[in-house]
């Protein structure tokens, strides 16, 4: 929106651009177009906008995209949108504070892309809650102050190389576009803005790594960035060196991503990081009737479709949301697709109950002690080709039993999410699911419905 129009439509609104807020307002309609081309939308591609604005970049970006999300923080302006694209149903406005914006539910819009002309204040919180794990998104396109977007970029033994850099670059490949000077905006600011591509890394791209385990390692690693890292891990850092190939007397700059990531897998302590699976695994082989016949490996099962056991627990938080794990492109069935909270095969001999207690904990680290409650069994559904020929026992728990954890190898992330939420994921998009999650969920929804 050139400034001749913008200045009188904030009189109009009664907005006088806020420092605070990070109000600098794009005015040239060229870089606006451009930047929406960057997002390189395809036909039938959603997408969202963060800061809104006035709508320099929404009104070439609701002409690009099959529906749009518009995110706006500054009442005044969020009404505005509301009024001008109230024609245009694909176009949804929320007021909302970007940092806090709950976008759990674009997961049953994908695909779906993300853009943004970010505040100075607080681009770089904004970016790590949009981007990090789970997340929707495939493609990012941000303006930012040219100082962050250095940051998000940098490489090993720069300056601007530290724990920001590493948790965007380990989800994403950033590639700096194009640096836009002052007097594109209104106001001016101080400063130049880049604008920035992010590509979203696909599985097996890097080795799979333990989030929690990444992310405190970095965070240590660089709160005394001119110490070294003998003096600011709590390892045994002699046997990491050694493990790693790198100085004794390395600082924190000096890892690349490799590095921090082979790191984080060596102090990742939990027994199950390199086993998605064993094909080795015996299990019973039982009837249509769940009557045990023989035994055999888990290769041999699964090559033969013979009818075996499982079980899978949904686990909820106070809010009654359901938690979702995403599987590893490890495993050898249903690769990288939305599973229950978790889920495994019987051993052999071993009863659904014991299995379900040993599932919570190998998977997800919820420990059931002496006196705490047996998981709830909800349902049995008989075995079939959506169960993956597994006679299945659906049981539910809830997220007290201690903290969250889970073997990389297996799980790639996870999330809560509202069950209507996931029963329109699941309507638009089967795809995402593991077949026998939707039968669990069907199956749970027939007795626990709202």
């Amino acid at each position: 929106m050139p400034l001749s129009s913008l200045r009188p439509l904030l009189d109009r609104l009664g907005v006088r651009p806020s420092r605070k807020l990070g109000q600098n307002f794009l005015v040239d309609d060229n870089i606006a177009q451009w930047i929406v081309r960057q997002l390189d939308l395809e036909e039938g591609e959603s997408a969202i906008e963060i800061g809104a604005g006035t709508g320099a970049m929404s009104v070439p970006l609701a002409q690009a995209c099959a529906r749009l999300w518009l995110v706006e923080f500054d009442e005044r302006l969020a009404r505005h949108l509301t009024g001008h694209f109230a024609p245009n149903p694909a176009v949804t406005v929320e007021h909302a504070d970007a940092v806090q914006h709950d976008h759990r539910p674009l997961f049953a819009e994908r695909p779906i892309k993300i853009l943004g002309n970010l505040p100075y204040s607080c681009g770089g919180h904004i970016m790590i809650h949009y981007l990090t794990p789970p997340t929707p998104f495939s493609r990012a396109v941000f303006m930012l102050q040219k100082e962050v977007a250095e940051r998000v970029v940098a490489t090993p033994r720069t300056k601007d190389y530290g724990a920001f850099s590493l948790r965007i670059q380990a989800y994403w490949r950033p590639r700096m576009l194009k640096s836009i000077g002052p007097a594109a905006f209104y106001p001016r600011p101080k400063v130049d803005s880049s604008v920035i591509v992010l590509e979203r890394r696909q599985p097996g791209e890097l080795p799979v790594f333990d989030h929690a385990t990444f992310d405190r390692l970095i965070r240590q690693g660089f709160s005394q960035r001119r110490k070294q890292l003998k003096n600011v891990l709590p390892l045994a850092w002699d046997r990491a060196v050694e493990h790693l190939g790198v100085s004794e007397t390395a600082r924190a700059e000096e890892l690349s991503l490799d590095d921090w990531i082979a790191l984080a897998r060596w102090a990742d302590d939990h027994p199950l990081k390199d086993n998605p699976q064993k094909g080795d695994e015996l299990f019973d082989v039982v009837d249509e009737n769940d009557q045990v016949v023989r035994q055999a490996t888990r290769r041999e099962v699964h090559d033969n479709d013979w009818l075996h056991r499982a079980i899978h627990i949904f686990v909820f938080n106070k809010r009654g949301e359901l938690f979702l794990q995403k599987r590893s492109h490890l495993k050898d069935a249903h690769p990288s697709v939305w599973d229950s909270s978790a889920a495994g095969h019987l051993d052999s001999g071993e009863g659904y109950d014991a299995a379900a207690i040993r599932e919570l904990e190998e998977e997800l680290g919820l420990t059931i002690r002496e006196n705490d409650a047996l998981p709830d069994l909800v349902a049995t559904i008989p075995a079939s080709k959506a169960t993956g020929w597994e006679h299945v026992k659906l049981y539910r728990t809830n997220a007290s039993h201690g903290r969250l954890r889970f073997p990389c190898s297996e799980i790639e992330t996870g999330g809560f999410f509202d069950l209507q939420l996931i029963e329109r994921w699941i309507e638009r998009r089967p795809e995402d699911f593991a077949s026998g999650f939707i039968e669990c969920f069907k199956a749970y929804r027939q007795q626990h419905v709202s």
